[in-house]
């Protein structure tokens, strides 16, 4: 049997270096502008390198510059004087370590706009990437040398963050900046209907290996994602490697695949450019992609050499390069000095005179003066400077031509949080649940956020790991198209197919849906696995949002939504593998307060008082813990129990002793609040035990109360005298918990220093030692021990 590729909706196109000089339609001309400026390219990228000192990747900013430079000057629809403008392309470098490529690519633009076309610079220094913040890459925003305070440079991240005009995403986790890319272009595509912004990709093979990778690429194929193209600097070498691919017949160091048959198994369609470096071929791949209208995604592979011209080149590139003012250095430069029109002061005993003083000014110096150098040298090339601002000028004509506007029947955000800052204590009537009702919080979650859906008018996006009616998330999609989303057959659907059973690539697409501004993206599975497959793009776009919001100050972040279904131990079916008690730890608490809430609902009640809370605060990322089994909705009022809209303060007073001096009680999650309200309270009141019984419901939304009001609803020595319950880890009691005693007396699942075993949840509950009479029984004992205690319950979903 001959093994051949099945049928592809995608088709592959092999650009012949023959036929490229006449099928790219460049110009001599052209191609000598391109050549000159490229020259310029990689001289910055050593002087950067060489200045900061000795810290970057030079490597692949230079294996990937030719086309980049091409991409920004004669591809990309977009406006120069309009970073943040919807409606235009973006070029998304996925491959963050190219960093320094992107900050000398945007900021010869810079210039050559300065000089050629100042009309097209935005107004704000802030909305520019000058050369003079070149003096800021890898620097920490309160750097004080005299030149970078001087020019008030900015700090360029070392992997780009949207601090960075035209970066709408914070990448260079692995795999992570492809997966949010396409999220990326995929809102673009539902806002915008057919006529949507193109999202172009810079990524390396290497960038390709991560698991993440196959699923977001799997995704865009599913869905014939047509605006986004990835280019693929298919340059063998990574930091360890320099043969990461199958090559020909001999076999890769990693993978056994190159990046052509990777994308075309994935049916993307695929163009293959021989020479990365000829201008011609590369031109003639763009013009071939534009021509493609099959629907599908499209991955341009171009051949490179990393380090091309560098004199390191290959795996050696990567993150090292040529010592200050060293020979190898000076090599590099040789041509731009041999083709100067003007002095190239920097280079006048260059080595002496960097290496010696305050190094930290007197490098700063010597850099600004090969940045001076650079500027003059375009100041002198007249000619090139304006064939490339024709080509800026020409991308926001075609942009303008283009009239792109959102589809007629687009989604809303601004219903979304209306609803939700106007109706946190009173749910719709139709997701009201009186007492008795059997329901489960995954359920109500939801319910929730279907409702929510359908007031944004499908602002939600929702995807789960082959677990989408398993977690409920399914019914954020009901009333919307059945089936997954597609492009060209099925664009109403808000329901994702992303890869299959990829927690990773689905956190790292709705991370890019959500950045797009303009949908909510909601992912789900167990939270054993979201929370922290989901944790590193959850991570990454809230390091966006709140780089984006340090320089546009009056934008709220947009949520992301990580549900951490089948929560804690009530999946004790599962197992240990899966019933994890772990989980809320990685998130709660865990990021800069703001931009992450967790929630830890109880009562079924409770999930639209909470989400609704989170919604109304609008941090980056929301994480929900919901659990599987159902639940009889308790009558709160005949047990005593405070309403659930109390929970919206994320931690209140759910049981009110009735006597002066009551001990204390605090409770979070699901299984041992039941515990507590069904059983544990009976057995204190026969034994005439009065307490005073709190629940957190969510840490984050309590820390956003004012501080008065927090110390009025949880004083602090409450949490001196108190006792822990918690279906969690104990360290998520430490905050409410804070005496020896009472964290000594706390109970948590792995209390007997094992991993739980399977079965019922009421089995599994009742091994870690968290039902009712264990619960009675600690409470009991610690007061015995404790004068005037505060039992702290911490109770898990």
């Amino acid at each position: 049997m001959k093994f051949t590729f099945g049928p592809r909706r995608a088709t592959h196109v092999q650009i012949d270096a023959e036929d490229a000089r006449c099928e790219s339609r460049l110009s001599e001309e052209s191609v000598k502008h391109y050549e000159t400026f490229d020259l310029l390219y990689r001289a910055l990228i050593a002087m950067c390198y060489n200045y900061v000192p000795l810290s970057g990747h030079p490597g692949g900013s230079i294996s990937s510059g030719r086309f980049a430079a091409m991409l920004a000057f004669g591809v990309l629809d977009y406006d120069m004087s309009n970073p943040d403008r919807p409606d235009a392309d973006v070029l998304s470098y996925a491959a963050g370590h190219k960093a320094l490529g992107l900050y000398s690519l945007w900021s010869l633009r810079n210039e050559i706009a300065r000089i050629a076309a100042p009309d097209l610079l935005p107004e704000s220094l802030g909305e520019q990437l000058r050369l003079e913040d070149m003096l800021g890459f890898r620097r920490n925003p309160l750097t004080g040398t005299a030149l970078f305070k001087k020019f008030s440079a900015k700090a360029l991240d070392g992997h780009p963050t949207p601090a960075t005009p035209f970066v709408r995403l914070a990448t260079g986790a692995s795999g992570v900046g492809i997966a949010s890319s396409i999220g990326l272009a995929l809102a673009a595509r539902d806002y915008y209907g057919e006529s949507a912004p193109m999202v172009h990709v810079i990524e390396g093979e290497g960038g390709m290996t991560p698991g993440r990778v196959s699923e977001a690429f799997a995704a865009a194929g599913s869905a014939c994602l047509n605006n986004v193209v990835v280019h693929v600097d298919w340059n063998q070498a990574s930091i360890d490697s320099d043969a990461v691919c199958r090559l020909d017949a001999n076999p890769g160091d990693y993978v056994q695949w190159d990046p052509a048959e990777f994308a075309y198994l994935h049916d993307w369609n695929v163009i293959a450019v021989p020479d990365g470096t000829d201008f011609h071929q590369i031109a003639a791949a763009h013009r071939a992609a534009a021509r493609l209208d099959n629907k599908q995604p499209t991955a341009i592979v171009y051949r490179t050499q990393k380090g091309w011209r560098y004199g390191i080149e290959g795996r050696k590139s990567h993150g090292a390069g040529h010592s200050l003012c060293s020979k190898g250095f000076l090599d590099v430069l040789k041509p731009l000095i041999e083709d100067a029109k003007t002095s190239i002061p920097f280079c006048e005993n260059g080595e002496q005179r960097c290496r010696g003083g305050k190094a930290g000014d007197i490098v700063e110096e010597c850099f600004w003066d090969a940045l001076t150098a650079i500027r003059a040298e375009l100041e002198s090339k007249t000619a090139m400077t304006e064939y490339f601002a024709r080509g800026l000028a020409d991308a926001r004509l075609r942009l303008d031509s283009r009239n792109r506007t959102p589809r007629k029947d687009r989604p809303s955000l601004d219903r979304v949080y209306h609803v939700a800052r106007n109706n946190v204590v009173a749910p719709p009537p139709e997701l009201l649940l009186p007492a008795g009702t059997a329901t489960t919080l995954r359920a109500e979650l939801g319910r929730v956020l279907n409702y929510y859906n359908k007031a944004g008018g499908g602002a939600l996006f929702v995807a789960a790991a082959d677990l989408v009616d398993s977690t409920s998330v399914g019914a954020i999609n009901k009333g919307f198209p059945e089936g997954y989303y597609n492009a060209a057959t099925n664009p109403q659907s808000r329901k994702l197919s992303i890869g299959g059973i990829c927690e990773d690539a689905q956190a790292g697409v709705m991370s890019g849906i959500a950045a797009f501004g303009r949908h909510i993206g909601v992912c789900s599975s167990y939270g054993a696995f979201m929370a922290p497959l989901g944790h590193i793009a959850a991570r990454l776009y809230a390091i966006g949002c709140q780089s984006r919001h340090s320089v546009h100050r009056e934008e709220e972040y947009t949520p992301l939504i990580l549900v951490c279904a089948h929560a804690g131990l009530k999946t004790g079916e599962d197992g240990p593998t899966h019933a994890d008690p772990q989980s809320l730890q990685l998130l709660q608490e865990n990021f800069p307060r703001g931009t992450v809430i967790t929630l830890t609902p109880w009562d079924p009640r409770e999930c639209w008082v909470l989400m609704s809370a989170a919604l109304a605060r609008r941090p980056a990322v929301i994480c929900p813990f919901v659990t599987r089994p159902t639940e009889t909705v308790v009558n709160r009022d005949a047990l005593g129990l405070s309403s659930a809209q109390e929970a919206a303060k994320g931690v209140y007073l759910l049981h009110r002793a009735k006597t002066d001096s009551p001990a204390c009680v605090v409770l979070q999650g699901s299984e041992v609040a039941y515990e507590f309200v069904s059983g544990t309270l009976p057995l204190l009141a026969q034994a005439g035990i009065d307490v005073d019984a709190y629940y957190v419901a969510s840490a984050e939304l309590f820390d956003m109360l004012p501080p008065g009001q927090q110390k009025r609803i949880f004083p602090e020595e409450r949490a001196q005298s108190a006792i822990g319950i918690t279906g969690f880890t104990l360290p998520t009691m430490y905050r409410w918990v804070t005496s020896e005693r009472g964290r000594e007396m706390t109970l948590y699942p792995f209390k007997q220093g094992h991993y739980l075993g399977s079965g019922k949840a009421e089995a599994v509950v009742r091994e870690a030692g968290l039902d009712a009479k264990s619960q009675f029984d600690a409470i009991a004992e610690f007061l015995e021990q404790s004068s005037n205690s505060c039992v702290a319950a911490s109770v898990t979903s």
